[in-house]
């Protein structure tokens, strides 16, 4: 039987997280990883037919990397064989859990898209196109992920989506970068950014108003996540927030992964990806918000739970959804 048409195409990036094990630096632990391939993955366990378009090194990493994309679902046909190597990542988990990292990627494969290795038009079953995190940031081939996002926003045919998951020291110019991530916003139709992310993009803003000033570009739908405290979505209802589920903390490494996959496949199960973006999100109500939030906000405190970007399959989320309720903590 053949395998589902992709719903949902996410390009960017591959990483192969070397993380710490119980005997500390000395010895790590190889697990394939990178938010955006994080995120497909995500979506693709719960269910959302995913298609990833994505650059394999040509090494034993890239090996592995690839077994894991295939293993998980993810309709292969967007992955390039290239000839550079992988994309590594040495992270660091802190006592709370949270996880940094010092990146290896100079001369990486997934950031040297060539012509014609991305399509130049998107299947017609696609309801959505998602990209995120250092691909956008790198060249050569940030610029033509760039024109990819600009032609599917102009065709007005798919929801375009965008998670900068800013990484500061792997990104070049903050300058630049902080002008690229804001040209990025105003083609997207729904934003999600990190309090992180925000202030990086507006460090004289507190994270609402820096949000707010992400809406004012164009984005239908923004979307912050404020880790254990939870997420805030604005769009044309207002602002809607939810406290997230309280859990004991493995590490963080892909929770926000797990999150904006959970988002897409809630958005898409409930027919609001898709040709006339705009007006599908604007069928987004405070009781429908909520739902959303509380539905990816348990999706990432139940990754966050196990170690490595290991996000829940559906069976797992809906147990997981049992008993939690979404707190609106703006009153």
């Amino acid at each position: 039987m053949s395998a589902p048409s992709p719903r949902l195409v996410v390009v960017g990036e591959n990483v192969m997280d070397l993380l710490p094990t119980p005997h500390g630096t000395d010895v790590l632990r190889a697990v394939p990883g990178g938010g955006p391939a994080n995120t497909a993955v995500a979506a693709a366990r719960l269910g959302t037919p995913t298609r990833l378009f994505a650059r394999i090194g040509a090494d034993g990493f890239g090996e592995r990397i690839r077994d894991r994309l295939l293993r998980e679902g993810l309709e292969s046909s967007g992955l390039v064989a290239a000839d550079e190597p992988s994309a590594l990542a040495v992270a660091t988990v802190g006592p709370d859990g949270s996880a940094r990292y010092d990146f290896r990627m100079d001369d990486a494969a997934d950031w040297r898209w060539r012509p014609g290795e991305l399509p130049e038009s998107l299947d017609p079953q696609v309801r959505a196109v998602h990209a995120a995190s250092l691909a956008l940031f790198r060249e050569p081939g940030a610029a033509r992920i760039e024109a990819m996002l600009r032609r599917e926003h102009g065709r007005d045919e798919v929801t375009v989506t965008l998670d900068p998951n800013i990484r500061p020291d792997a990104i070049g110019d903050p300058d630049e970068a902080r002008a690229l991530a804001l040209r990025h916003a105003a083609q997207a139709h729904v934003v999600k950014a990190s309090d992180e992310d925000l202030a990086f993009l507006y460090p004289d803003l507190p994270p609402l108003r820096a949000a707010h000033a992400i809406a004012a570009l164009g984005p239908a739908l923004v979307v912050v996540t404020l880790g254990a405290e939870g997420a805030v979505a604005l769009s044309h209802t207002g602002e809607v927030a939810v406290r997230a589920p309280r859990v004991r903390v493995a590490d963080t490494v892909g929770a926000g992964d797990a999150f904006m996959g959970a988002l897409l496949h809630w958005l898409d199960r409930a027919g609001r990806l898709g040709d006339g973006p705009r007006a599908r999100l604007a069928k987004l109500d405070e009781d429908a918000l909520r739902e959303l939030l509380a539905f990816a906000t348990t999706a990432a405190a139940y990754t966050v739970t196990r170690e490595g970007a290991d996000p829940p399959t559906a069976d797992e989320l809906a147990a997981a959804l049992e008993g939690v309720s979404a707190v609106d903590t703006r009153g």
